[in-house]
């Protein structure tokens, strides 16, 4: 089966399936995955490098909105229409998870445009060479203006790679005279173990979660390690607001691809 290939029934358990939460009505970007970046709506963008990812069987898009499922139907993409009162993209995901019975769940964000499939292959392997671990991430050397743009959220790893904190805040502190320690920043892709994906979502929010509105502070406070894969070669350029769609076709013109 091809990476563009759709959900098959009775597919067998051991795969790996990449899922792109999409939602209409976005607080601060109403709209935002059918919002033209150089000419693309960004939901195709997202979909069609995620399908160059190897370790993917397929793509879907999971939306609340039959307009995102239409876009998606014109360009090819299977579009599963989910309940509109998830709170989150994670919710939205373990509804689609709950159909399926590949092992492993692959949030791909639909407002990183420039993703590449190799990025998503190493959230998978990361979570494949960690057995104890129930979920992986990626991320990558912050980028300059990083550390003070609370929408590009900063790591601290420890010694076997996984997660100790996310913080829209610097982290970790650079004291003067401290030997530099290194400034990772979060790429929001996550690599799910099916399983934990459906006990994630009931879990209760934390205190760190609802503080720095990052979700993923849920499992490490509730104990659940999370695996990190480092990337080079690539930065993360999401789009949050209206204003980054000019710095992803910045950078697209700067990568020849605009």
């Amino acid at each position: 089966m091809t990476a563009r290939q759709g959900m098959q029934a009775g597919e067998a358990p051991g795969t790996a399936v990449g899922v792109i939460p999409a939602r209409f009505h976005a607080s601060r970007f109403p709209g935002k995955p059918l919002v033209p970046i150089a000419g693309v709506p960004m939901i195709r963008r997202v979909w069609e490098a995620a399908c160059t990812a190897k370790r993917l069987r397929c793509v879907l898009v999971a939306t609340d909105d039959v307009r995102i499922a239409e876009a998606c139907a014109a360009f090819g993409a299977e579009a599963i229409l989910t309940s509109a009162a998830h709170p989150t993209g994670t919710d939205r995901l373990a509804e689609v998870a709950a159909r399926l019975r590949d092992s492993v769940i692959v949030n791909v964000q639909g407002d990183e445009p420039l993703i590449e499939g190799f990025v998503i292959d190493a959230a998978v392997d990361a979570l494949a060479a960690d057995p104890e671990a129930p979920m992986a991430t990626v991320v990558h050397a912050a980028e300059p203006g990083a550390l003070a743009d609370p929408n590009r959220v900063k790591v601290v790893l420890d010694r076997r790679g996984r997660a100790l904190y996310f913080s829209r805040s610097p982290i970790p502190f650079q004291r003067e005279g401290a030997p530099a320690a290194p400034i990772w920043q979060h790429v929001g892709l996550y690599a799910y173990r099916r399983e934990f994906l459906l006990r994630f979502v009931a879990l209760a929010p934390t205190p760190a979660e609802r503080a720095e509105s990052l979700e993923q502070l849920r499992a490490l406070e509730h104990g659940f390690p999370i695996q990190v894969a480092v990337v080079e070669g690539w930065h993360s350029v999401p789009v949050d607001v209206p204003a980054d769609v000019a710095r992803v076709e910045q950078r697209l013109r700067e990568l020849g691809r605009c």
